[in-house]
């Protein structure tokens, strides 16, 4: 409870309660009644709390008695008719672990009896060789063991309130040492390893309030409650019998960490027994604090079930795991160690182009900001499957290199497989090796960004562990990816996180689950076209222009879609200023807006369903199809992806031709006759007919016999029309001119 804020704004509360309870008691007659008598009055004995610090939990206690004795004389003008004595010391704010217990906690000694210690996690020093700042060995603090474990007792209480400390996962073990995580871990069997600190306090409540121990409790937690482990817990609860319902939740808002100040941003939720509809609040806009100021927030409400991912409309949350895409998502590498990059002018020093097989351990090495801001264009020392003799004596000066640079900061780890085998990634996962070394290419995404964007990579490039790899290189899937019937699915499952409240990307939830449509071989042609221009466009603008980033074109775009105008021919007055019309112009932004708007409408006809769906529509609908996938591979049906990788002895069972299809469709005869389309009379609707008719090409042709493959004589006014529908085609980049009439796709 720290210093008691939680409770003394509820002890504030109660007391506004109680005194329209005495107001209304007046108004009936009874204006001598005494709660203090009756001994119903609320006082701090009805407010208990738990906190670790000793002294935040002496000021707790404190807190509450000044509260209480304010209020009883702005109200009363006295202290007279208090019970005596006034002040009593309580002992409902305990000065204990609220999470965790133990017989005793004792010093962790070596098989020496020494104690053992382990780095501080923040005190560092200048590498004597290199000069760059590395862990100080010298700072170590003293781990601990604890012996027997066990949940921390709560006292009986009708409410629960609080907001519960704000560690990641990936900094318990910094924060809180080995074996605290460790004890904490093992005696909460069904709150899994990789959830946030804070999971351990709703667990406990949900327990407590599912279970009728208590009515309710409301939590402050970060926003990552919404991410795949954190939302876990949730689940859990919502669907066990009997169940937990989610009262109240506002899933993202601005908050201010009372511990270091930072701004970060939180979720609230409330819990009751039972099955109830609840009441969600999500944020349209804020406008940032100013000063001592609480950031300006409007929020809109939405009455109904909401699910473990803080949604109330289709359960994105309960849809489940696709065999069909399995083992083709990953993430990247994670390094465990800087000293593994070098820039492109170190490469000569470590023996690449002089040394025979060195290129294959130097590799170029992406991040997420070198995909959606400017590249580093670094490079990486990749050692995987390499012991370390075969490192020192195959190549001297990469060992040189990572004995310098990577040992020292992985001696200090605490981790045994980082601190034996300091010559390898921390986490080289495999399983994205294995997804794309037989690629020419591969899909990536940034794990947490806010725009979500996929592009290809060269299969030479090691993808950083804030990269999501999709080991897919056939266009189509890309096209597929960069619609927004994945992007809303993509938005929905996988939430926002950060500070920057920037949509995250987790392949798990994003990926394993989202069902593909089932095209035909030419609506998979026309998807795998214009998933290979919009590829092809960005990157060429990048290349001619190189300051424009991904994020700067997108940021554009999602102006020029803000100002246009809505269906009842408004647009929002959204402008672009002189750096907007700058970046406009480079990115060619209104090309770009027209590729995603044709990939939109080529996937929803994928689906069969209407271009024009309201997001919530799309996702009930994916949900759904989700569903029917799955019965369908509990019967034995599964569409893989790519099943030569997937299920190399699977046969042809179960395989869906039309999604798995990696080469290009048979080129239709390009001229008329059975089944010839008529030429449109509208110029879109020519254009609309002419690009599917081209997306199905792979040969070079001519304007005649493209004019001949409609419907009808081919007549010069239709040739004319064709060639000039051609010359914009080739303007935006969509087919080229061989020579003199003769075109290509």
């Amino acid at each position: 409870c720290g210093t008691g804020n939680f409770l003394y704004v509820t002890l504030e509360l109660l007391k506004r309660l109680e005194g329209e309870v005495l107001n209304t008691l007046r108004e009936l007659g009874q204006g001598q009644q005494s709660l203090a008598l009756a001994g119903v009055m609320v006082t701090p004995a009805n407010l208990l709390g738990i906190e670790l610090n000793p002294r935040a939990a002496a000021i707790a206690e404190l807190v509450l008695w000044i509260g209480f004795l304010q209020w009883h004389l702005r109200t009363h003008g006295s202290l007279q008719g208090l019970p005596e004595p006034i002040i009593r010391d309580l002992h409902n704010v305990e000065n204990r672990d609220a999470v965790l217990a133990s017989d005793d906690r004792t010093p962790l000694l070596d098989a020496q009896g020494q104690p053992v210690t382990r780095w501080d996690g923040h005190s560092t020093k200048p590498h004597p060789v290199t000069g760059e700042e590395v862990p100080d060995p010298e700072a170590r603090v003293q781990a601990w063991q604890y012996s027997n474990p066990k949940p921390a007792d709560w006292p009986e209480a009708d409410y629960i309130v609080g907001n519960p400390p704000f560690i990641g996962t990936a900094r318990m073990r910094d924060a809180l040492g080995d074996g605290y995580t460790e004890a904490l871990r093992k005696c909460y069997p069904n709150v899994p390893d990789s959830v946030d600190f804070v999971m351990y306090w709703w667990e406990k409540a949900a327990e407590q309030v599912r279970l009728g121990s208590a009515r309710r409790f409301g939590f402050i937690t970060t926003n990552s409650l919404r991410q795949t482990f954190n939302r876990r817990v949730l689940q859990n609860h919502l669907s066990a019998k009997p169940p937990l319902s989610l009262a109240f939740a506002i899933p993202d808002h601005p908050w201010v960490d009372s511990v270091d100040g930072a701004a970060v941003r939180i979720a609230m939720t409330v819990a009751a027994p039972g099955e109830h509809p609840g009441k969600l609040m999500n944020l349209v806009s804020e406008r940032a604090a100013e000063g001592d100021e609480a950031a300006e927030v409007s929020l809109t409400e939405k009455l109904g079930k909401i699910f473990a991912d803080l949604t109330v409309g289709a359960d994105v949350a309960g849809a489940v795991t696709l065999r069909a895409n399995e083992r083709i998502g990953n993430r990247g590498v994670q390094l465990i160690g800087l000293g593994f990059i070098v820039e492109k002018k170190e490469l000569e020093m470590l023996g690449y182009g002089k040394i025979s097989g060195v290129e294959k351990y130097l590799r170029p090495y992406r991040n997420g900001r070198d995909i959606m801001q400017t590249s580093r264009n670094v490079w990486v020392i990749d050692l995987f499957g390499l012991n370390i003799k075969e490192v020192e004596s195959q190549f001297p000066e990469i060992y040189q290199w990572v004995y310098d640079k990577v040992k020292p900061e992985r001696d200090q780890n605490r981790r045994a497989s980082y601190s034996a085998k300091w010559w390898v990634f921390g986490e080289p996962v495999v399983t994205t090796r294995e997804s794309i070394k037989s690629l020419n290419r591969y899909i990536i995404t940034c794990r947490t960004a806010r725009h979500r964007v996929f592009l290809f990579l060269d299969s030479d490039v090691v993808p950083d562990a804030k990269l999501i790899t999709i080991g897919l290189e056939d266009a189509y899937f890309l096209g597929v990816l960069s619609s927004k019937h994945h992007v809303i699915w993509a938005t929905a499952a996988g939430g926002w996180l950060g500070v920057g409240n920037d949509a995250n990307y987790n392949h798990s939830d994003c990926f394993n689950k989202f069902p593909f449509p089932s095209p035909t071989d030419l609506q998979t042609a026309r998807i795998r076209d214009l998933g290979e221009r919009l590829d092809a466009h960005r990157k060429r603008q990048q290349g001619l222009h190189p300051d424009l980033t991904l994020t700067d074109m997108y940021n554009v775009l999602e102006k020029v879609r803000a100002s246009l105008p809505s269906p009842s021919g408004e647009g929002s007055g959204v402008g672009l200023n002189d750096k907007d019309r700058r970046i406009h112009e480079q990115g060619l932004v209104s090309i770009l807006r027209q590729l995603h708007d044709e990939l939109d409408a080529a996937v929803a006809e994928a689906y069969g369903w209407p271009a024009d769906l309201p997001e919530a529509d799309i996702l009930e609908r994916l949900v759904q199809l989700n569903t029917q996938r799955a019965a369908e591979e509990a019967a034995g049906q599964v569409h893989w992806l790519r099943p030569e990788y997937q299920a190399p002895t699977a046969g042809q069972a179960g395989v869906q031709g039309k999604l798995l299809d990696d080469e290009a469709p048979p080129s239709p005869p390009v001229r008329g006759g059975e089944g010839a389309v008529a030429w449109p009379a509208a110029l879109p609707a020519q254009a609309a007919a002419l690009r599917d008719l081209l997306a199905g090409l792979d040969q070079v042709v001519e304007v005649s016999a493209l004019a001949a493959a409609f419907e009808g004589k081919p007549t010069p006014k239709r040739k004319a029309d064709i060639q000039r529908l051609l010359e914009t085609m080739a303007a935006l980049g969509q087919v080229e001119e061989v020579s003199a009439g003769r075109w290509k796709r």
